[in-house]
């Protein structure tokens, strides 16, 4: 990490290196920032946190405040060093309007200013310049405040002095373009909230504050123990088997830094998040690579050390040591040096990355093993049980149907399949019990809706393993119509259908299968879910009639509504029918309200945090009762009773 200058002269407009223009920016937003959805509007606010976050990591920043306006703007500010103002003689043009104007323009190339950071190489900030309809930047640097403002990533005029400064550092005010983000900019706060911990937990010492005018809601992060502490957060609802172990190494020509923070627990799910530079590497890379095969090979190599297996024969894969495994991999690298694949930076490509963590992670992890021998043999134990259910699950694949069935040569009875074969084009409904089963059966479009009605309470496969898992008749079914198999023999490209829609009762029956169901597809298929293809079906509540007037009600909302209006249009007292389960409908009314393109309603299902999703799902269907009863107590006021 940089060294703390004696001012902010260090840092100064010669540093400013341009390019390439800023046209294509709005043109092509997609390629910038990876999607003009609202998730694009969170990565434009990500982009500018970064920027405050790079001058904490060259060790001047402290504080970050985050507040997002009733309009819609948000405002970052930091007390870092401030954007340089001075003239760039090259371009004659302020070192700030180069920033904030023209792509690839910033302090992070020669790798003098910043030693890391985690903005786009200095693409960011001009970025979500051009994709907002107005930004401020206010600089206080050199006992001064100045301002500079834009339309669109034009500027409004030059760099202006507005007055004294008795600190440092740079707030920047943008609001997102609706041209561009169509679907709404309306920023989510426990998004917002999540990005801003996620930060917090990386960078130790580093205080967050965010606000959100709208609500009147605030978060304030601080954490001393780092990754560390994150990794402790998301085993907080979990059984865990040994304190956190802490890795951390600097690569001799102190090019690269690694931090690492592991931890088991009692589960069987995975949760591993890398980063680089705070960058979220969503899919991973060399840096995850190279921990990965560490820790394959350090847990083989104690093993055979203490005597668990014989020298030559690894009996232990990579699976067997990911299970119930909780990680952090953390690199800090040169900016300039970063090779990503894709804009958005989603996968670190450095390969000298690789066996750098590699080496030092094993070397952490064996010293690790030799001064604590009984968090180790529990490790072993934990890892020894996962190869053993890992073994039992495939011979309990081969015994219980023959080869290739579970890819779907062999179609179950129960489903009632659709003549499509484009699996871009077909549906499955999967629902509740062999009544509502018969209604959806007759009232589907047969040419492209298939029915796979299932009895009973499916089992909590957040508690099972694989083993367990298709010896449940109705689970194998499912698995068999899908028809692209489960764990190694998962073939995404054998999917049938590209919309699975789960469709029960709405009643607590009815929530508990959809639930069952949801626990299912996240820890075991999580493929549908991360390409879009699962669904609940939102049938209707109530059945309103008043004379020859029938409307159908899916919300509480939606019945008061029609009441008010069918009140007003006829004299006699409308009808009310509550729809406890889809069996109560005849095949028309389910197909008219349910399952007919034209006029239902569905919601698709999507993870947009990984860490907080699996940590519900370990809550509220694990084995351990006192987080559960925790959230009952806390949430009880809030539920719906339907008595």
């Amino acid at each position: 990490m940089a060294k703390k200058a004696s001012s902010s002269g260090s840092y100064t407009g010669e540093q400013i290196v341009v390019l390439e223009g800023l046209e294509p920016v709005r043109k092509r937003p997609a390629m910038y920032i990876g999607t003009t959805s609202l998730a694009g509007v969170h990565h434009c606010l990500n982009e500018i946190i970064d920027n405050s976050i790079d001058e904490a990591l060259a060790g001047y920043a402290k504080n970050v405040w985050v507040t997002i306006h009733k309009d819609e703007s948000v405002t970052d500010r930091d007390d870092g060093r401030g954007i340089p103002v001075d003239n760039v003689p090259k371009y004659n043009v302020s070192a700030l309007e180069l920033v904030m104007t023209k792509l690839h323009a910033g302090g992070k190339f020669d790798g003098r200013a910043y030693k890391v950071s985690g903005g786009l190489h200095g693409v960011g900030a001009s970025v979500v310049n051009a994709l907002s309809v107005a930004t401020s930047v206010e600089v206080h640097r050199d006992g001064k405040a100045y301002i500079q403002s834009y339309k669109r990533g034009v500027p409004d005029g030059p760099v202006k002095v507005k007055g004294k400064a008795a600190d440092t550092g740079t707030i920047v005010t943008f609001l997102p373009d609706p041209e561009i983000f169509k679907e709404g900019i309306a920023l989510s706060f426990d998004t917002v909230k999540k990005q801003v911990r996620d930060r917090a937990y990386l960078i130790a010492k580093l205080a967050f504050h965010l606000y959100d005018e709208r609500s009147g809601r605030e978060a304030h992060y601080y954490f001393d123990g780092g990754i560390t502490s994150l990794v402790r957060a998301l085993n907080r609802n979990k059984t865990v088997i040994h304190a956190p172990i802490s890795i951390r190494k600097t690569s001799p020509d102190g090019a690269i830094d690694l931090e690492v923070a592991l931890q088991y627990n009692d589960g069987y799910a995975e949760s591993v998040e890398s980063y680089v530079n705070v960058i979220h590497t969503a899919d991973g890379g060399t840096h995850l690579t190279g921990f990965r095969m560490a820790l394959t090979r350090a847990i083989n190599d104690y093993a055979k050390k203490a005597g668990a297996t014989k020298n030559g024969d690894d009996n232990i894969v990579g699976d067997d040591t990911r299970e119930g495994l909780t990680a952090i991999v953390y690199v800090k690298m040169p900016s300039q040096n970063l090779q990503f694949e894709g804009q958005t930076k989603g996968k670190l490509g450095n390969a000298e990355v690789q066996p750098f963590v590699q080496s030092a992670v094993k070397e952490g992890l064996d010293t690790f093993f030799e001064e604590n021998p009984a968090d180790g043999r529990r490790i072993l134990e934990k890892v020894f049980l996962a190869a053993k259910a890992r073994l039992a699950a495939k011979a309990a694949k081969d015994a219980i149907i023959r080869k290739g069935a579970l890819e779907g040569s062999s179609l179950p009875g129960k489903l009632a399949d659709c003549q499509e074969k484009d699996p871009s084009v077909s549906e499955l409904f999967i629902v509740e019990g062999d009544s509502a089963g018969g209604s959806a059966k007759q009232g589907r479009d047969r040419k492209f809706q298939a029915i796979l009605p299932l009895r009973g309470k499916i089992l909590n496969t957040e508690r099972a393993r694989l083993d367990k898992i298709i010896e449940f008749e109705e689970l194998k079914a499912l698995v068999i119509a899908l028809g692209m198999g489960i764990a190694d023999s998962l073939n995404p490209d054998k999917l049938r259908y590209h919309r699975i829609i789960i469709m029960t009762d709405a009643d607590v029956d009815g929530e508990h299968i959809m639930t069952l169901l949801l626990t299912f597809f996240y820890r075991h298929l999580p493929y549908v879910i991360e390409k879009g293809h699962l669904y609940v079906a939102q049938p209707p509540l109530y059945k309103i009639t008043a004379g020859k007037t029938m409307q159908y009600a899916y919300t509480d909302e939606d019945r008061d509504r029609i009441l008010k209006e069918l009140k007003k249009e006829c004299k006699g007292q409308p009808g009310i029918q509550r729809y406890k389960g889809l069996g109560e409908m005849n095949p028309e009314q389910l197909w008219e309200t349910t399952m007919n393109p034209a006029n239902r309603v569905m919601r698709r299902i999507d993870i947009a945090d990984a860490a907080a999703t699996g940590d519900v799902f370990s809550m509220l269907m694990g084995d351990d009762v006192p987080p559960r009863k925790r959230f009952i107590q806390t949430h009880a006021k809030l539920a719906t009773l339907d008595i």
